[in-house]
C-alpha cells in the first residue's frame, strides 16, 4: 500500500496489516463464474462520482454498482487500480504493481467494492498494465537498484519513446515471477475475476507498433521483429489463470495489430486469451461522424468493419471506450449533437433536428456494434446515456480542475432530460440479448443486405433473429423485401423507434410477419417490412413452419411498464399494448385449441394497420410491387 507524503509529494510505502476488526469480512463467493454473455462496463473509480473530486471505492460500490446491475451488464472492467503517482495517466503509468491506488481508499475499501459487485453476480475484471512501467524512478521500480536493466531492457530497447515509460525484459526469470505473481495477488487477495491486458501490441513486437501500419500480411506477425519472450510470458500467464481458476478467469487482449492466434488456446500454439478488443470499430465510427455526411455512409464498409475479425477468435465489440472520450477527442454523442446537448435535451420541448438525428443515430450505432461487431460488448462509464463533453483530468493546463474528471449521473436520472431515453435503450438492448441471445460465441451470423442507395443494412444473428437498419436520413420504406433463412412467423422484439426510447412509434409490434418461400438476397425466404428512416429493429422468428404455435413475449414497452410498476398500459403506435392478463388468456386458448389460435393469429396479421404511417414517395431500389 502506498500513500502520498504531503511534504515531499512522493508516494511512501505503507505496510498494511490492520487489526482483525479493521479487516474486511467477505460476504459473497470469492469469484463469479464466467457469464454466458460478456457485457462489460468499463469504469474508473476516481471519476465515478457526480461531484468534481476523486471518487472513493465505497461510493462507487454503493452508487454505481447498482446502476451497472440494473442496466444488465455482466462484468465491470476497472481502470487505474494499481498505484500510479500521476493521476492524469488514467492508471497506465504504474509505479507500484501490488498496491491498490490510495486515492480512492484503503485496500479494505477496494475489497468492499469487489464484494459488492459479486453480490449482484457481476464479474470484476481489472485493467492490468504488464506492457510497461512508469519511468518515474522516485516512486516506481524504474532504476530500482540504480541500473536501467533490473526489470527492463537496458538502453534504448527498454524505453518507450511515445509513452515515456520502461519496457519489461520478459526473458528474465525475475520479471516472469514478478508479473505472474502479480496476477495471482490480485485474484487471491482482492478476488478479481480476470484481466484486460493493456498495450499487448507493444509487448508483442520489438518496435512496439510505433510508426507501423499493419495490413494483415503474415510477414508482419512472424519474424525477428516479434518479441518471443513476451509471447511466452502471455502464454504462461493465460495458462496459469486457466489452470488455477478454470471456471472463473477471463483474459482480454488489447491488440491493434490483429496478431493471429491471440485468442486461441496455448495447446494450439496460440497466446491463450479469451477475447480480443475490436479496436477498429470505434475508429471507424469516429471517422464516419467526423468526415462524412449522412448521405455518404457506406453500408458495405460498415458491415465489413463489423465483421472483419479473426475466425474463431472471440472479440469484444464497442462503439467507444475511454480512448474516444479523452481530451482532444469527443464522444459519439458530442460528435452527433455537439452544443445542442447543452440547450435542447429537455423532454418538455420539441427536439431540434440535431437532437432528433443524434439520438436516433446514437441508438443505431450501438445496436449495430452490439449485434454484428463481436462475441462480447463493452461500454465506457456514462456513454450508455450519451455523456456529454470529454474527459480531462486535473492538470496545470486546466487549473487543476475536476470538472471533466467525473460522470454526470444527474443527467441520466433527470426525468426532464432526454439522456434517460439513451440509457433506456442500453437497458432494453441487454434485455433483448438475454431473451434472444445474439452476442456470444459460436453463433449464426449472416449479412443479408447492405444496400448503399437505400442505406439499408440487414443481417441474421443468433437463433432466428433478423436485424434491420435504415440509415437513410429521410426515406422510410413500406413493404421492403428482405431475404431470411428461417421460414415462419416473425415479430418485432426490439425497436429504436419505440416511444419509451424517444422514437415516434411508427412500427406496429402487434403485426405478425409471414415469410414467403421465394429466394431473395440469396436466402430461401423473404419478409416484407416497414422500415422508418433512421431506425433499427430486431425481428424474431417465434414460430417456424411446422412448429406448434407459441405464445409471444411481452413487447419492449410492456416490459418497461412492468419494471416500473405502472398501472396504465403503454401506448405504441396509438393503441394500447396487450396486457399480461390477455397474454395469459391467449396462452390458455392456444393450449386448448392450437389450430384455432393459429387461424386467429393469421387473420390478425392480415388485417390492415390501425394507424396510417408517413412514407416518402421515394421508391426504394429494393422495392417490389
Amino acid at each position: 500500500f502506498c500513500m502520498q507524503n504531503p511534504d515531499t509529494t512522493l508516494y511512501d510505502c505503507v505496510y498494511w496489516d490492520p487489526p482483525a476488526d479493521w479487516q474486511y469480512k467477505w460476504t459473497s463467493p470469492d469469484h463469479v463464474e464466467r457469464p454466458g454473455t460478456l457485457r462489460i462496463y468499463e469504469c474508473h473509480v476516481g471519476m465515478g462520482s457526480n461531484d468534481p473530486k476523486v471518487g472513493s471505492y465505497r461510493e462507487f460500490a454503493d452508487n454505481v454498482i447498482p446502476h451497472v446491475a440494473a442496466m444488465g451488464y455482466t462484468a465491470i472492467q476497472i481502470m487505474a487500480i494499481m498505484e500510479h503517482s500521476y493521476y492524469a495517466s488514467f492508471g497506465y503509468h504504474v509505479t507500484n504493481f501490488y498496491a491498490a491506488s490510495s486515492r480512492s481508499g484503503t485496500p479494505e475499501d477496494l475489497k468492499y467494492l469487489v464484494d459488492k459487485a459479486h453480490s449482484y453476480g457481476i464479474q470484476v475484471l481489472m485493467d492490468i498494465v504488464h506492457s510497461h512501467a512508469s519511468s518515474n524512478a522516485m516512486d516506481g521500480i524504474s532504476q530500482f537498484d540504480g541500473t536501467d536493466h533490473q526489470y527492463f531492457h537496458g538502453g534504448a530497447a527498454g524505453y518507450h519513446r511515445l509513452w515515456d515509460s520502461r519496457c519489461f525484459d520478459y526473458g528474465k526469470w525475475e520479471v516472469l515471477r514478478f508479473l505472474i505473481s502479480n496476477l495471482r495477488w490480485w485474484m487471491d487477495e482482492y478476488h478479481f475475476d480476470g484481466f484486460r491486458f493493456d498495450g499487448v501490441t507493444s509487448m508483442l513486437y520489438k518496435h512496439h507498433g510505433i510508426a507501423i501500419c499493419f495490413t494483415g500480411n503474415y510477414q508482419e506477425y512472424f519474424g525477428y521483429q516479434v518479441d518471443v519472450d513476451a509471447c511466452v510470458y502471455l502464454m504462461l500467464a493465460n495458462t496459469m489463470l486457466r489452470e488455477l481458476y478454470p471456471k472463473v478467469a477471463i483474459t482480454i487482449g488489447e491488440d491493434v495489430s490483429g496478431m493471429p492466434t491471440l485468442c486461441r488456446p496455448v495447446a494450439e500454439g496460440g497466446l491463450g486469451f479469451d477475447y480480443r478488443l475490436a479496436m477498429s470499430i470505434p475508429d471507424k465510427w469516429i471517422e464516419i461522424l467526423e468526415k462524412r455526411s449522412d448521405w455518404d455512409w457506406d453500408m458495405g464498409e460498415i458491415a465489413h468493419t463489423m465483421t472483419n475479425r479473426r475466425w474463431n477468435e472471440k472479440t469484444i465489440a464497442y462503439a467507444e471506450s475511454h480512448d474516444q472520450a479523452l481530451v482532444g477527442d469527443k464522444t459519439i454523442a458530442m460528435w452527433l449533437m455537439n452544443a445542442d446537448m447543452y440547450f435542447n435535451m429537455g423532454t418538455k420541448q420539441w427536439p431540434t433536428a440535431v437532437i432528433e438525428r443524434g439520438i436516433a443515430l446514437h441508438k443505431m450505432i450501438r445496436l449495430m456494434t452490439y449485434g454484428l461487431g463481436g462475441e462480447g460488448y463493452l461500454t465506457f462509464m456514462g456513454n450508455e446515456f450519451g455523456h456529454p463533453e470529454w474527459i480531462d483530468f486535473p492538470r496545470e493546463g486546466n487549473g487543476w480542475s475536476y470538472h471533466h474528471a467525473r460522470r454526470r449521473w444527474d443527467l441520466a436520472y433527470n426525468d426532464e432530460l432526454r439522456y434517460k431515453f439513451l440509457m433506456e435503450w442500453e437497458k432494453v438492448m441487454h434485455q433483448c440479448e438475454t431473451k434472444h441471445p445474439f452476442c456470444r460465441g459460436n453463433m449464426h451470423q449472416w449479412v443479408v443486405l447492405a444496400h448503399n442507395v437505400d442505406k439499408v443494412l440487414a443481417f441474421e444473428k443468433g437463433s432466428r433473429l433478423l436485424f434491420v437498419f435504415n440509415f437513410h436520413p429521410t426515406n422510410s420504406y413500406s413493404d421492403y423485401r428482405i431475404g431470411v433463412y428461417w421460414p415462419g412467423k416473425y415479430k418485432c422484439v426490439l425497436d429504436s423507434d419505440a416511444w419509451n426510447v424517444d422514437g415516434q412509434g411508427r412500427v406496429h409490434w402487434d403485426v405478425v410477419h409471414h415469410t414467403v418461400p421465394q429466394s431473395w438476397n440469396s436466402r430461401p425466404n423473404y419478409l416484407q417490412l416497414f422500415i422508418p428512416a433512421r431506425t433499427c429493429q430486431v425481428y424474431h422468428c417465434f414460430e417456424m413452419e411446422g412448429e406448434e404455435p407459441k405464445v409471444l413475449h411481452q413487447t419492449q414497452e410492456q416490459e418497461a411498464a412492468a419494471a416500473s410498476n405502472q398501472q396504465d398500459q403503454p401506448v405504441a403506435n396509438g393503441k394500447a399494448e396487450t396486457p399480461a392478463a390477455e397474454i395469459a388468456a391467449v396462452a390458455a386458448v392456444a393450449a386448448a385449441d392450437a389450430k384455432e389460435a393459429t387461424t386467429a393469429a393469421t387473420t390478425a396479421a392480415a388485417a390492415p394497420a390501425a394507424e396510417p404511417v408517413a412514407v416518402t414517395n421515394t421508391k426504394p431500389a429494393n422495392a417490389t410491387k
